[in-house]
């Protein structure tokens, strides 16, 4: 898998603990080291959506600045990075994260980084349908990923906006395509969806 590579010019901000070099390095006191892992994994989601990154190959990324201050020439290790997104997989890590595959026994893998868990990308989804009148009108998966429809930040206006879709922005433009399936199947099983047609050329209609 490529690395991380910018959506935008737009510069990410990193957080203050970013210029600490014991950022990088997990301590063993319980309680500091759960505060780490918090805040490694509000970082790792918000470099993700700001870069629109849906997996992450976790060896391909250790140098990029997501896990390396070159001016601190600090880096989190693979074991403390495995560590961080082991702890995003689970309960008590908000299910942030799921091993596609490898994993800490396997010493790196490739992860889905859920800075929007399936569930919420089809609260997401569903709120575009009904702030734009997409219901009872069958979309192609192509419109939905990557027409232009779905183009831009702030398309829906704000007084339209629904709850699910509060910040006006479509981030599912240009998503992951797995991703975007398993969200689908949510709305699906909800009944308030039901895709047809053959795989290269699928079709959903909303309800």
């Amino acid at each position: 898998m490529a690395p991380v590579q910018p959506r935008t010019a737009e510069s990410f901000t990193y957080p203050q603990s970013y210029s600490f070099p014991p950022f990088f390095t997990l301590q063993p006191n319980l309680q500091t080291r759960l505060s780490q892992l918090r805040k490694w994994s509000r970082l790792i989601q918000r470099y993700c959506r700001h870069h629109h990154v849906f997996k992450l190959s976790l060896v391909a990324a250790l140098d990029t600045p997501l896990f390396k201050n070159a001016e601190l020439r600090k880096r989190l290790s693979v074991n403390d990075a495995l560590q961080v997104v082991d702890w995003m997989t689970r309960d008590e890590g908000g299910r942030r994260a799921e091993w596609i595959d490898g994993g800490v026994e396997a010493k790196g893998g490739t992860t889905w980084v859920y800075w929007k868990r399936p569930e919420e990308w089809a609260e997401v989804i569903v709120g575009w349908v009904e702030d734009t009148g997409q219901k009872n009108t069958v979309l192609t998966l192509y419109e939905l990923m990557n027409g232009e429809m779905t183009v831009g930040q702030g398309i829906v206006p704000r007084e339209k906006r629904s709850k699910s879709n509060a910040h006006g922005m479509l981030d599912f433009h240009g998503m992951d395509a797995e991703l975007f399936h398993r969200s689908l199947a949510v709305l699906v099983k909800r009944g308030k969806a039901q895709v047809f047609g053959s795989e290269d050329q699928q079709g959903v209609k909303f309800f």
